[in-house]
């Protein structure tokens, strides 16, 4: 199976690593190391438990333990990358969170030293806007 990334349409002033950039997907990649870490501790349990009982049938447990690999993946792949989308998506919320309390708080100390801003500021949160948040609320 092949994979077909689409690359915006090639300008002068963009790099060849740039537009590799804007084609990679952090969620697929995150996935698939979540899944390689799953699958490889079920490895190691199966690899555990199949030592305990084989005497003699060293081929039969090779082919249960790579049963057991095949079949995490198949099992596995889906959860794998809704989990690394969620957790994409959640850190990409935590981090326009920081930046915009980060601009907020770069407003609040430019108003702290400029009066207009205060003013500004003073203006937004006049009693027209507080009677408008009470009627919502």
């Amino acid at each position: 199976m092949s994979t077909y990334v689409q690359f915006p349409a090639h300008r002068a002033d963009q790099a060849p690593a740039k537009r590799v950039a804007l084609g990679y997907d952090g969620t697929r990649a995150g996935a698939s190391l979540l899944l390689a870490a799953i699958v490889a501790a079920l490895v190691v349990v199966a690899n555990q438990v199949i030592d305990t009982w084989t005497e003699g049938h060293l081929l039969a447990a090779w082919i249960v333990m790579w049963a057991v690999a095949f079949a995490a993946l198949a099992l596995l792949a889906a959860p794998a990358k809704r989990a690394a989308a969620a957790f994409r998506a959640g850190y990409q919320r935590w981090a326009a969170d920081r930046r915009a309390a980060a601009a907020d708080e770069q407003l609040w100390n430019l108003a702290l030293t400029d009066a207009r801003v205060m003013a500004d500021i003073s203006r937004a949160m006049s009693a027209d806007a507080l009677r408008d948040v009470k009627a919502y609320v």
